[in-house]
């Protein structure tokens, strides 16, 4: 830039100015303050010059060149976001005084100071033009003001230099230091808006070392002056000597002012959530670089860009950015990256005041603080992540994921936490609620559907506990509500508690099951949602939550086996559900040691020809301690028990073993089996029957698989999947229980059967009721029609024989042909149906038989 471009700038600035409007009425204010000190001051009488003096204009032109001179030659230093100039005015002002009258001083400091600003503004500072007006205007005031202190205590100047003079000349420097320094606090305090005090002791502190070296200075060029000017011909070396120590002082100060704040600035990084680390970043950049506007731009993981703004006023403002920051390039800003290895934190963006220029220093300081800053925002991003998985953890610790409702381990510690709160007499309840046939819908629908079946009944129980009520899933499909509002029914008798108030628990938990039962879609499918509640009312100090939860599961079973949605706890159940649990426990053992569980086996006879059509394989149990146990006293409890499929197992193998040693005895008579209605809803049922029978070598025609009337109800896809398939193989069919169900008829259409066995309430009841008999002579024909074999159960007396085979009954067993009996007699009692013709005449009864 030529100098000619220079000048030009400098007047363009001249027509408008940075300075905030109080600064510009200040500024007025000094100018024309200056112009009428200097006007007046070179209106004043001068003494005479001698003869041997320097001549008027002389003299007036070597101040206007030494100020000149001494305020081209000031060093700087930073303050906030201003730069401070510091020059060599109280030596310059000390020569003035022994060159010139005081009153040609103000109008020569304003001409010289305006000279060198100007000088300055076009070839350094570039500064407006406002800027020169103004420290000339408020350097020229402080001559004036210094030049009338020195003339009032060190009279008379021009003279030599004598210790009254000496001292006026230190008066009137201090006088000039302090009137500089104040004006030049008020106007950074005005343009940057930040307090005066700690401005004027930051600029006295970068002053005074200058300020005693200057009035020494300035005294000792007086003194040589007097003695012999040529001693000035030493001053240059001592000039450039002070002046270097001067920078090296105040370059030292910065220094130290530097990495304090730089210590301070990464101390307050130390901070654990991103608005505070980007806050503190802010506070720090503005005080570390004396920067006019900082903005931190945050990265966040995910991928939104942050942007944090702060100025020297202390406030900062974020907001979201809805286009990543671009690169800014400017004369007076310095923008860093922030990065934490190979992570793209940030930005750093700091804009300094026009007056100032960031030169390497600033740049390199930008980059370390940029690299603190961008560590302690990745550590504050890193620390939120964590505070989000602990909150994450801790929630899932102790809630339910799949219906955000407290787990077991939340539902024992906050429900026995609650009973403590309470009085030892004041009643609680607990209900215990269980899905009625949730397997079915997994089994048929999906796990997902019964996900979300189990959803929807926690969102409405949700809906239905009421305030201080504690609601919660223990798992699977069991939920579980503490109420500790219950109304307290009855009064205190003597000796005897308050009556517990029962009646309300139990509306309360028909309530819920009504309220659940209303019909909702799952997985695509219109259903209600059935539950059995169990129901247990004590004293908040009687029980603990898992004592009380052992006591609503056993009331819930019995809601179960009752036929009913809600069942209280019955005390006296107690022990015998207790007991339950034993045998489940025990029949663990006993299928693990075969045996204990054994067959009874209970044939078939033809009522035309007495021939064996077929032996029904019922288990029973040796058991060691209760002695013989029949299927009634074991069999349900292991169909609602994961022992079932085990047991199937076994039963089958059991039964497959039998039929396999008949074979080596000649005999070619089927064996019937019973399934539980849960054992076909697995669907690897096939596949184990059709390695069982591999394994003991059994033909597939020789088994008879009997299914009940709950199976047939039933129309679940699996079921039918598995029917079908054990169908393929060549497993024979049979429907127990013909005629008690809704559906029989339906699922005959659907799967292929090959024998009906009609229930034995009809069988015993068909003599003396004719729906009874009706019954029994449908399910006759209906089995003529479909070619199906018809087997009465429960037949008795000769009666029932006659009255079956004028029916046209194909076959029976019961009690009037045989009873129950072990596998090691079966053989002989098949042996002789079929070859003695007698057999075929009477009924034969095994004495033997069990």
């Amino acid at each position: 830039m030529t100098t000619g471009e220079r000048i030009r700038r400098l007047v363009a600035h001249s027509g408008s100015t940075e300075l905030p409007p109080r600064l510009q009425a200040v500024t007025g204010t000094l100018l024309v303050t200056a112009l009428v000190v200097a006007g007046a001051g070179l209106a004043l009488p001068a003494d005479p010059p001698s003869d041997e003096a320097l001549p008027a204009p002389v003299r007036f032109g070597l101040v206007v060149g030494v100020t000149m001179c001494a305020h081209l030659a000031r060093l700087r230093f930073r303050i906030a976001t201003g730069e401070v100039g510091v020059a060599w005015g109280e030596a310059a002002f000390v020569v003035a005084c022994y060159l010139a009258p005081p009153g040609w001083l103000p109008a020569a400091t304003l001409l010289g100071t305006g000279l060198a600003w100007t000088l300055s503004a076009i070839f350094t500072d570039r500064g407006p033009a406002v800027k020169v007006v103004h420290n000339a205007a408020a350097l020229t005031i402080a001559v004036a003001l210094a030049a009338g202190v020195t003339a009032i205590f060190g009279t008379p100047l021009g003279t030599g230099l004598t210790p009254s003079l000496a001292v006026g000349l230190a008066l009137g420097a201090i006088t000039y230091l302090l009137v500089a320094v104040g004006v030049a606090g008020i106007t950074m305090s005005l343009r940057h808006r930040l307090p005066l005090g700690p401005l004027l002791l930051r600029v006295l502190r970068g002053k005074l070392l200058m300020f005693v070296g200057n009035v020494l200075f300035g005294l000792a060029v007086v003194t040589l002056v007097d003695l012999d000017p040529r001693w000035l011909m030493l001053l240059p070396p001592a000039l450039w000597l002070l002046h270097q120590t001067y920078h090296h002082q105040l370059r030292a100060d910065d220094e130290r002012r530097t990495w304090r704040a730089f210590a301070e600035a990464t101390r307050a990084l130390n901070q654990l959530d991103e608005r505070d680390v980007a806050t503190a970043g802010i506070g720090g950049a503005l005080v570390l670089f004396g920067a006019e506007l900082v903005d931190v731009d945050v990265l966040r993981r995910d991928g939104r860009w942050w942007r944090y703004r702060g100025d020297a006023s202390g406030r900062v403002v974020d907001r979201e950015l809805t286009l990543p920051p671009r690169p800014e390039g400017s004369d007076h800003g310095l923008t860093r990256s922030l990065m934490v290895g190979a992570v793209h934190v940030g930005e750093l963006r700091v804009r300094f005041p026009r007056s100032v220029r960031p030169d390497e220093r600033e740049q390199d300081a930008l980059s370390a603080y940029g690299d603190a800053l961008g560590a302690a925002l990745h550590d504050a991003a890193t620390h939120c992540e964590l505070r989000i998985v602990t909150a994450r953890s801790s929630y899932e610790a102790l809630h339910d994921p799949l219906t955000s409702l407290v787990n077991r381990a939340a539902m024992l510690s906050k429900g026995d936490l609650a009973l403590h709160q309470l009085g030892h007499d004041h009643p609680v309840a607990l209900l215990l609620l269980d899905i009625n046939d949730f397997k079915e819908v997994n089994d048929t629908l999906g796990h997902a559907a019964g996900d979300e079946l189990l959803q929807v009944a926690g969102a409405r129980l949700a809906t239905l506990a009421r305030p201080g009520e504690l609601l919660g899933r223990l798992g699977g499909d069991e939920f579980a509500l503490l109420i500790t509002g219950l109304p307290v029914l009855g009064e205190p008798t003597s000796g005897a508690d308050r009556l517990p108030p029962t009646l309300p628990a139990l509306r309360r938990a028909r309530e819920i099951v009504d309220r659940l039962a209303d019909p909702s879609e799952v997985a695509g499918v219109r259903m209600s949602v059935e539950v059995s509640v169990g129901v247990v009312v004590a004293g908040a100090g009687t029980a603990d939550m898992t004592e009380l939860l052992r006591r609503a599961d056993i009331a819930m079973y019995q809601a179960k086996e009752g036929g009913s949605s809600v069942a209280a706890y019955d005390s006296s159940r107690d022990a015998a559900s207790t007991d339950q649990l034993a045998l489940l426990a025990e029949l663990r053992e006993a299928l693990e040691s075969d045996d204990q569980l054994v067959l009874a086996l209970q044939p078939a006879v033809d009522l035309t020809t007495g021939a064996p059509t077929g032996v029904e394989a019922l288990i029973r149990w040796q058991h060691p301690r209760r002695g013989w146990l029949n299927p009634a006293d074991f069999v349900r409890p292991v169909e609602g028990s994961e022992l079932l499929g085990a047991f199937t197992r076994y039963v089958i193998d059991k039964a497959l073993a039998v039929a396999a040693e008949w074979a080596r005895h000649g005999l070619d008579v089927p064996i019937s089996i019973n399934l539980s209605a849960r054992s076909l809803l697995d669907p690897r049922l096939p596949a184990e029957v059709a390695d069982t029978l591999r394994r003991h070598q059994v033909p597939p025609h020789r088994v008879v698989l009997e299914i009940t009337e709950t199976v047939m109800m039933s129309e679940l896809e699996v079921i039918d999947d598995v029917l079908a398939a054990l169908r393929a193989m060549g497993v024979q069919l049979a429907v127990d229980d013909f005629g008690t169900g809704f559906s029989s008829l339906t699922f005959l259409t659907r799967i292929t059967v090959d024998e009906l066995k009609v229930d034995r309430s009809f069988v015993m009841r068909m003599a003396e009721s004719p729906e009874a008999a009706a019954i029994v002579r449908t399910t006759v024909e209906l089995g003529r029609e479909l070619g199906l074999r018809v087997v009465a159960e429960g037949v008795e007396t000769a009666d029932q024989r006659a009255v079956l085979a004028e029916l046209g009954c194909t076959a029976a067993q019961g009690y009037h042909f045989f009873k129950p009996m072990p596998s090691d007699k079966i053989v002989i009692v098949l042996r002789s149906l079929l070859d003695a013709p007698s057999a075929r005449i009477f009924p034969l009864r095994a004495d033997g038989a069990s």
